[in-house]
């Protein structure tokens, strides 16, 4: 990609939909020059990765908070299947995770245990 770096804070392959899907996090609000951003990810990524038996990557950007006219507008001329949503912090894992996850002190133990 030349000299300018990009980094794509999550980048995953769904299965079924055969495509590649990058995932965009924003501490704060949604603003209009994010569409910009979220554009360049899926296209860089079907330019680098995608092969002819993959479907069009596509885009999500989670955010704080969204005015959804102002995500409308910013998305509308848009030509790659992208999205804007928000996301929402618990201060806890629900129930059922937490006998299924390791905890801390569990994961911490058993690294300390590695050569």
């Amino acid at each position: 990609m030349g000299g300018d770096d990009f980094f794509i804070d999550l980048l995953f392959y769904h299965l079924k939909l055969r495509c590649y899907v990058v995932v965009e996090l924003k501490a704060g609000s949604f603003k209009p020059e994010h569409a910009g951003q979220l554009n360049f990810y899926p296209s860089a990524v079907d330019a680098q990765m995608k092969s002819e038996h993959d479907n069009p990557t596509i885009g999500l950007l989670l955010c704080k908070s969204q005015n959804r006219v102002v995500a409308e507008y910013a998305l509308r001329d848009s030509n790659k299947p992208i999205g804007v949503a928000e996301y929402q912090r618990v201060a806890a894992l629900p129930k059922e995770l937490q006998t299924s996850l390791p905890s801390i002190e569990q994961i911490e133990r058993e690294l300390g245990d590695a050569p």
